[in-house]
């Protein structure tokens, strides 16, 4: 099976072959001939499978550039995810020489600016529900001519006030757009939620587990106060090409970035990150190498699609594993091997099961011991 084969044009496959992207992935086979012909959906497939090429390139074929006027709009759930959703779908326009117009609309940046870039009729946007609601407000969103609303990260937006600001952004489209909810998760309320949103849902699933096989998931036992050392140990002794360092507050990002700098260990502290610009110097130097480690938190990094992330860390270990399974899923993508290792007190050990019971995955105990890591029988 090819793209051409799945109904894409010339063009757009020309374009992924730039990207070395010449095989669709099962999420883009499965999803492909639903969404070409403009079927409401929910794409539900673990991380690192290519859902984000699962929708733009059916939006992309469902664009009328001769056309004047906004016709799809993706909404994310955090300004990082808008950012790198915008960066594929850019690097599309360029590749396939398609003359797609696509304006990125996110807290943070000034209104005007983004009202002179609206000025020149975008084809597609991407944003934050917040803002893109706040522009239909203002009357400053024309959303009449939209054809296909996708809802990234639906898990996340079919809950709590983005459930309203999702509903709100729906309803200000004609009933006859077409609707795709994404998450690599499935829970029954987001589906319901879904459900209530459009008719016609059609449910498309691929992936046979919910964790890559590809990543190995281990456990280190150790006092609270430990974890930073212990953090900078096992990168010393694991030297990550580029990891990801899970925390839950700000004062243990800072701590860490601290400890790790003093060891010439730079790191990009996305979760101590308080505006865009801080957050986006911190993903530019962490995608361009300039540092090999970057601190997050759970919402800061989801949904990110990071190339070559070899390890992931949790020195704050989540206590629910569907956080477990978007943190670990940072690594091991596009069929290359990761590394999880989780800091885990005497009393956080009870998570080692549940997450084991309700993933379907085996952690197995690791110890330091003269600079290497190595695995307890």
């Amino acid at each position: 099976m090819t793209f051409t084969d799945l109904g894409i044009p010339p063009a757009l496959v020309d374009a992924l072959a730039k990207e070395t992207i010449t095989e669709p992935m099962p999420i883009q086979i499965a999803a492909l001939p639903e969404l070409l012909v403009g079927k409401n959906a929910y794409l539900n497939s673990e991380t690192g499978t290519g859902k984000t090429l699962a929708y733009l390139l059916p939006l992309f074929c469902r664009i009328d550039p001769a056309l004047a006027e906004l016709q799809a709009m993706i909404l994310a759930p955090t300004h990082e995810l808008a950012i790198q959703i915008q960066r594929v779908a850019t690097t599309l326009v360029q590749n396939s020489g398609l003359p797609i117009r696509t304006v990125l609309l996110i807290g943070g940046t000034a209104i005007p600016r983004q009202l002179e870039k609206l000025k020149k009729k975008p084809h597609l946007v991407i944003g934050s529900p917040g803002r893109v609601r706040d522009l239909i407000i203002m009357k400053k969103l024309k959303t009449q001519t939209v054809r296909s609303v996708v809802v990234d990260e639906a898990d996340r937006l079919l809950t709590d006030d983005s459930l309203v600001s999702v509903r709100n952004i729906l309803y200000a489209t004609p009933r006859t757009r077409q609707v795709i909810f994404v998450s690599a998760t499935e829970h029954t309320a987001t589906t319901a939620a879904a459900n209530t949103l459009t008719g016609d849902l059609v449910m498309i699933r691929a992936g046979a587990t919910p964790v890559n096989p590809n990543i190995e998931h281990h456990y280190l036992v150790c006092e609270e106060r430990d974890k930073p050392e212990l953090l900078r140990k096992l990168i010393h002794a694991l030297n990550p090409a580029r990891a990801i360092v899970f925390v839950h507050r700000n004062e243990k990002a800072e701590l860490i970035a601290g400890k790790l700098a003093f060891h010439k260990l730079p790191a990009s502290d996305l979760h101590g990150a308080y505006d865009k610009s801080e957050r986006k110097k911190a993903m530019d130097d962490f995608r361009k190498g300039d540092t090999r480690i970057l601190i997050a938190s759970d919402i800061a990094a989801r949904g990110l699609d990071i190339a070559e992330v070899t390890h992931i860390f949790n020195v704050d270990v989540p206590s629910e594993s569907k956080a477990y399974l978007h943190r670990v899923g940072r690594t091991a993508r596009a069929g290359a091997k990761g590394q999880a290792i989780s800091l885990m007190t005497e009393a956080e050990l009870r998570l080692v099961k549940r997450y084991e019971t309700e993933l379907g995955i085996t952690l197995s105990r690791v110890i330091l011991r003269e600079g290497e890591v190595l695995v307890v029988e």
